[in-house]
């Protein structure tokens, strides 16, 4: 199956090139933290990695680890995980590229949202089976239209991929849609796969929750959760995929023939961001509502009417006036300006007239940005 370069590797190469020429490049297309790690996990990273034990094969995962994501999820979220409950995985694009090994046959139907992030359309596919999108859009808040769904069900349907808070789209659900949503899974018969990497990034005094909070949750979903834009470890690759048991242990049994267990040192470092000082992670948060602020009111000031996102590290924005083709507006821009936004058909079908812009520069950057875009005459 031909599913073609990913869309960072393409934008990553052009501003390879266009450093080389000797030209300034603003890097705003990856989700990549610019901030670090906290000290108490790099330590913990340090220490591991002198102890000679840690280069072998894990296998699997370290009691403590499991302890760990039980600890964090009772007080984070009040949610109750048993052992066989949880599982590591290499990050959570890994992760839904691969489970659907562990629920489909070839031709089964896995429900994907248009806009998504790509693995949530890519990985299904190569498991064999058909993606159906559901659209999102934003006169229903980037909501699915759930009673739709379930008049036009394909049959066959196995599960489907739920994201909030969204990226691209920076968008958040109230616990009144996941309540229905469950409830649609009963329905149905099918499996929620709910993404929450960004539940530790909501704005506007809002609070991220887990799905799993939810009665009835754990019977008809799982939940992916990241570490590595809550904890800064996207290099690492640490998540965790929780919830219902028998799909854990089939998901274990699947990923037990292609590899050999997360990396002990990765192990350690998961257990020092989630048991470790938690007032990074709140700094964090309002440093990224700062950023938002500051990167869309200044938008919205010099004329290209961008909403505040509600979540995660990331702004979806309409095109500017005057423009509609999301791609020939990012190489306009990055050709006359330097700077690089995702073109939000990198995310669906209906990303066409978006583009997603991350929230990676510090505030003093996305100034500058603000005042070369004002002065670049793009914005007609």
């Amino acid at each position: 199956m031909d599913v073609g370069r990913n869309i960072f590797s393409i934008l990553e190469e052009k501003s390879r090139e266009r450093v080389a020429a000797g030209n300034k490049v603003y890097n705003l297309f990856v989700g990549t933290p610019d901030l670090p790690p906290a000290p108490h996990i790099i330590h913990a990273v340090a220490e591991a990695a002198l102890d000679p034990e840690n280069y072998k094969y894990a296998l699997i995962d370290m009691p403590e680890l499991i302890a760990a994501v039980q600890r964090w999820y009772a007080q984070r979220y009040q949610v109750q995980l048993n052992p066989d409950e949880i599982m590591s995985i290499y990050g959570t694009q890994e992760g839904i590229a691969h489970i659907a090994w562990a629920l489909c046959d070839p031709g089964d139907v896995i429900l994907a949202p248009d806009p998504c992030y790509p693995i949530f359309d890519i990985g299904p596919r190569l498991a064999g089976a058909h993606i159906v999108h559901y659209a999102l859009s934003a006169e229903n808040s980037y909501l699915p239209d759930l009673g739709k769904l379930s008049q036009n069900l394909p049959l066959r349907t196995r599960a489907m991929i739920v994201s909030y808070p969204a990226n691209p789209l920076g968008a958040v659900a109230p616990r009144t849609f996941y309540e229905r949503l469950i409830e649609f899974a009963y329905a149905h018969d099918l499996l929620i796969l709910h993404d929450n990497a960004y539940s530790e990034i909501i704005f506007d005094g809002a609070v991220g929750e887990s799905f799993l909070s939810l009665s009835g949750a754990k019977t008809v979903g799982v939940e992916f959760n990241s570490l590595s834009k809550t904890y800064n470890l996207t290099g690492l690759r640490v998540s965790f995929l929780v919830g219902n048991a028998e799909v854990i242990n089939k998901f274990q049994s699947i990923r037990s023939q292609i590899d050999y267990g997360m990396c002990r040192i990765a192990q350690y470092a998961a257990i020092a961001a989630l048991d470790g000082p938690q007032e990074g992670v709140v700094s964090q948060r309002l440093e990224y509502q700062h950023r938002r602020d500051v990167l869309c009111g200044g938008l919205r000031r010099i004329g290209w009417n961008v909403p505040d996102a509600k979540g995660t590290m990331f702004v979806w924005a309409p095109l500017p006036t005057g423009y509609t083709d999301s791609e020939a507006f990012c190489m306009e821009l990055l050709e006359h300006t330097g700077i690089i936004f995702t073109p939000g058909t990198s995310f669906g079908p209906s990303g066409q007239g978006y583009v997603r812009i991350a929230l990676v520069q510090p505030v003093v950057e996305l100034k500058r940005i603000v005042h070369i875009l004002s002065e670049s005459g793009i914005l007609r």
